[in-house]
């Protein structure tokens, strides 16, 4: 095995927490499960498998994730950061192996592709892969601190890349996806807020070039219209970006991800504007007591 641990954070997991593992045992020398009081049979599957569990109370993702690089005892030098519904390809566990036989000394940082699957199906068209910062030596690194969209900060030292992916591949149905997002579109808006306001210490994080780009744009995109750029953001991709071209999940996928989420995200915001009458001072003061009691 590699000298990495894999950091899973969970909650009610037990339809992926077994795919997950196995996959990590493959590569990861240690592997740490930190669940947020699971009801469901994901703590006893995790131990099944050889994980070490921990449990703590959850309140958004890099706050736990942040917590377990401080508490979990862990004693190797690289960390891969693993949510539960992830697996690595064969090609990127291979290309793991090589790396790590002549690794420069200033890589501190390894990026991946993340390919996504929907409804079973991989969404090859609409959407740029998300090439994201997932390993990362221990004590250089901490999740960045926001509500969405965080990403794995490198403190120092230079990021290499990695050329395999790894998959996005959940089992849920619609209905919990759903529900998910609505959660998720309440945290959209306040995060599209906080950075609409400036709220946030920095914008820009040393996670690889193509985070940068990707929080560019997010920045073009805050500054459009209500509404309008939840629509423009799914012309986008299902029409110009050939989105179409995956059938019937690529349809409900950027339907749904692109345009439905999106504009409830939209909502959530004007709903908030028009509560404290559109002044930004009452907002922002809402906004830092909301995220202070996150």
């Amino acid at each position: 095995m590699l000298d990495i641990s894999v950091i899973i954070l969970t909650y009610n997991e037990e339809i992926h927490i077994e795919r997950c593992l196995k996959n990590a045992k493959r590569f990861a020398k240690e592997i740490f499960v930190v669940d947020s009081y699971s009801t469901d049979r994901t703590i006893e599957l995790a131990r099944l498998q050889g994980a070490k569990v921990y449990q703590h109370p959850f309140e958004y993702y890099s706050k736990q994730f942040n917590w377990a690089l401080q508490h979990l005892p862990i004693t190797t030098e690289w960390v891969w950061r693993m949510d539960a519904d992830e697996y690595l390809s064969d090609k990127l566990i291979q290309e793991l192996y090589q790396h790590f036989s002549h690794l420069p000394e200033d890589i501190t940082g390894f990026t991946a592709p993340c390919l996504r699957l929907f409804m079973g199906r991989h969404i090859k068209h609409g959407i740029i892969p998300l090439i994201l910062l997932r390993l990362f030596k221990v004590k250089y690194a901490v999740c960045e601190n926001r509500l969405m969209d965080e990403h794995i900060q490198l403190l120092e030292g230079s990021i290499g890349d990695l050329k395999h992916p790894f998959y996005d591949d959940n089992l849920n149905g619609l209905t919990w996806w759903i529900n998910k997002h609505n959660g998720y579109a309440t945290r959209e808006a306040i995060d599209l807020l906080m950075t609409e306001y400036g709220l946030y210490e920095t914008m820009v994080v040393n996670s690889g070039t193509h985070s940068s780009s990707v929080r560019k744009k997010k920045l073009q995109y805050i500054k459009l219209p209500l509404f309008w750029r939840a629509f423009a953001f799914f012309f986008l991709r299902y029409f110009i970006r050939l989105g179409f071209l995956d059938g019937k999940e690529g349809f409900l996928w950027h339907f749904l991800q692109g345009w439905w989420y999106r504009t409830l995200a939209d909502a959530k915001v004007y709903e908030l504007k028009k509560r404290f009458h559109f002044d930004p001072e009452l907002i922002k003061k809402y906004l830092v007591l909301k995220f202070l009691s996150l």
